[in-house]
């Protein structure tokens, strides 16, 4: 039997596995699908180091009438859906606020920094050195005013935490990605992220990993979880019934709707994001070197396996509402103003959800009220950056090992 089964084979799921293991806990990892095969495959492919400070919602009214009316692609919503995100996005506009921004920030920004540090061991133990390059991303602007004002916020950045970034000119950027045929206003590079060619694969290393050095992979429904006979918690899987001690959900956009089975009413932001590879065109430049955000237009195009990777941004819809990839259109049509874009690689774009809290934190810790059930969700953008990290500040508590940042942001008492 082993000492706990984490729900979630995502990069949340996989990393707290692991992180659980090295501490000597007997793991089992179960899902419903394979490893890093849902919201985990379909990101940018970057671990970040320069978000210490997490996405805030926008304030200024003219993006927000620009959000409103449809005409930034950074959001697109379903009209049907808003009256189930009001709740969520008033907490998130108040959470935005400057003075609340700069705590949570402060309280995000030690994982943020940290994050390379827990992958790399990793990374070599799974041998996926071939999958990840360390030599960051760039952004592109095309306004010269939202450039000089970017550029101010990353000096500050670097200035405040130390993270490094180059300021970029129209022809240097256009001379760092020989693909593009323009600069724009100028961009930023940010020398210290890492980028992962192919996110799904990297997930599945580490899983691999982890069966390896002795813990259960089973497929089953996490639905089925249920406090057992005598204390720990049982799942059904297709090998059988597991049962453990303790049980960890790492279910990302599900699990509030699991924890509600136990009475925890776990607000959430599902945003919904689409991606899409497309082949090099013939008689083109190679493509891009290093994945590349338009900012304006709310898209990253990144070089991946399979293709150059279109990624957009949010979308508020019902769960089981039918695609509507509005925004990864305006996508492609930007990025035809770039550079030169092949056919698409899939007949249809993928689709997944981002399980985003109003606090913009993850949830981190124990379920209040039941004994052995633990929690490690609500990441937001960062679960593919944040797993190991956060997944080491969770088997750190577990372990009842003195944490390594303040566990107090990240409890789930903060929503009741």
């Amino acid at each position: 039997m082993p000492d706990v089964i984490v729900l979630g084979a995502g990069m949340a799921g996989v990393g707290a596995a692991l992180q659980l293991q090295r501490r000597g806990w007997s793991v089992a990892l179960v899902d419903r699908r394979p490893p890093g095969t849902e919201t985990s495959y379909g990101n940018a492919g970057i671990i970040q180091s320069e978000c210490v400070e997490p996405y805030a919602l926008p304030r200024s009214l003219p993006t927000l009438l620009a959000i409103a009316l449809g005409r930034s692609n950074d959001v697109h919503y379903h009209l049907r859906a808003l009256p189930s995100y009001v709740a969520p996005l008033l907490a998130y506009w108040q959470h935005s606020a400057p003075a609340s921004h700069a705590e949570i920030s402060r309280a995000y920004a030690p994982l943020i920094r940290r994050a390379a540090e827990e992958h790399a061991p990793l990374i070599a133990a799974a041998g996926a050195e071939a999958l990840v390059r360390r030599e960051g991303f760039r952004i592109l602007f095309r306004s010269p005013k939202l450039m000089e004002r970017a550029a101010t916020d990353a000096l500050r950045i670097r200035r405040d935490y130390g993270v490094a970034v180059e300021i970029l000119a129209p022809d240097a950027l256009a001379a760092a990605e020989p693909a593009l045929t323009q600069g724009g206003a100028g961009g930023l590079h940010w020398s210290e992220p890492w980028t992962v060619r192919d996110p799904g694969a990297l997930v599945g290393a580490y899983a691999r990993l982890l069966v390896e050095s002795g813990a259960t992979w089973a497929e089953g429904d996490a639905r089925s979880l249920r406090s057992g006979p005598n204390g720990g918690w049982q799942v059904e899987t297709e090998q059988g019934r597991l049962e453990a001690g303790a049980a960890v959900v790492a279910l990302g956009p599900w699990s509030p709707a699991l924890l509600k089975r136990f009475g925890y009413r776990i607000p959430m932001i599902r945003k919904r994001g689409y991606h899409r590879h497309y082949h090099a065109a013939a008689g083109s430049n190679a493509g891009l070197d290093l994945p590349l955000l338009d900012e304006e237009y709310g898209y990253v195009m990144a070089p991946m396996a399979r293709g150059l990777r279109i990624t957009t941004g949010a979308e508020l819809a019902l769960p089981d509402a039918p695609p509507t990839p509005v925004q990864l259109r305006r996508a492609e049509q930007a990025a035809g103003e770039l550079l030169t874009l092949g056919a698409p690689v899939e007949p249809e774009p993928w689709l997944g959800n981002r399980p985003c809290m109003p606090d913009m934190l993850p949830l981190v810790g124990r379920a209040p009220h039941h004994p052995g059930l633990w929690l490690h969700f609500g990441h937001g953008h960062q679960g593919f950056t944040l797993g190991p990290t956060t997944g080491r500040l969770l088997a750190e508590l577990m372990s009842g090992e003195t944490p390594f940042a303040d566990p107090a942001p990240f409890r789930a008492e903060r929503f009741g």
